[in-house]
């Protein structure tokens, strides 16, 4: 946790001139009492193709720092335009607050700045050397970028890990028996699931066949009836031609006073013939 905190900046003079001084008002806590002084600083980005256009406009010690709520006023001068390219005068900058304890940065708050003419003829046609007198800043105070950092302050137990903790019991376990065992089953599970279904269409091909042997054996019992009863019409009709008619004649009357019981029978092969299909089918 952080023992300074930043609380609130304003800008006490915004808009004003580019040549106008910067100031701040600056709000923060301290919940600790601190060894040394925070120093704060203001840096204007001259150009935002390099660096070396940075200015640092001015800096500032601040303490010793009362424990609670502190307010303090901060000025810094205007940048330098020697120091800055003539076609980067004009548009949007940064400029950077910052803070420091014992020479590390805990936080940095960003601002936008428009620098433009204060007219709308030299906005529309700009000379081609800025006149920087005519030029005014505008500061979008509303829109801060802030960014905070953990450091180390007075005591050792405030400073932040570099590293990882410790984990001694993680080390005795292999990392491929932590990380990858349930990987592991999943592929064991997939496998099985695999063997599983290879087996389940084994039987149900198993089951098919039968079901197709039992069908064609049905079919040859029920086209094989009919090929019998087609050659006993055949041999009977030949047996008829044979024979003469009054051969004929005495055999029909002989069957149908000693034979008509067997009449019946053949009356009823057919129909026992066809329930036995019918059986095989089921």
């Amino acid at each position: 946790m952080s023992v300074v905190s930043l609380l609130g900046v304003n800008i006490l003079n915004n808009p004003a001139k580019f040549t106008d001084n910067y100031v701040f008002e600056i709000t923060f806590e301290c919940l600790e009492q601190l060894e040394k002084d925070l120093e704060w600083k203001l840096t204007y980005v001259g150009s935002a193709t390099s660096d070396q256009y940075d200015q640092e406009l001015d800096s500032l010690l601040v303490g010793p720092i009362p424990v609670g709520v502190n307010k303090f006023i901060f000025e810094a001068d205007a940048p330098k335009t020697t120091r800055i390219p003539d076609a980067d005068i004009l548009g949007v900058t940064v400029v950077l607050l910052t803070c420091s304890y014992d020479g590390r940065e805990f936080v940095r708050v960003g601002y936008y700045v428009n620098n433009e003419y204060e007219t709308e003829e030299l906005n529309a046609d700009p000379p081609a050397k800025p006149i920087v007198e005519k030029i005014r800043r505008n500061v979008l105070a509303d829109k801060p970028r802030v960014t905070r950092f953990a450091i180390k302050w007075d005591s050792e137990a405030s400073a932040p890990p570099e590293f990882p903790p410790e984990q001694p019991e993680a080390d005795l376990q292999p990392d491929e028996e932590e990380y990858g065992a349930e990987e592991l089953d999943e592929d064991a599970e997939e496998e099985e699931g695999a063997e599983a279904a290879a087996e389940n269409a084994g039987e149900a091909g198993a089951v098919a066949a039968t079901t197709d042997g039992d069908a064609e054996m049905a079919g040859v019992e029920e086209n094989g009836e009919p090929a019998e009863e087609d050659e006993m019409s055949d041999e009977g009709s030949v047996d008829l031609e044979n024979e003469s008619e009054d051969e004929l004649e005495d055999e029909v009357e002989g069957e149908a006073i000693e034979g008509g019981d067997d009449a019946m029978e053949v009356d009823e092969k057919p129909a026992g013939g066809s329930s036995k299909s019918q059986e095989v089918m089921v």
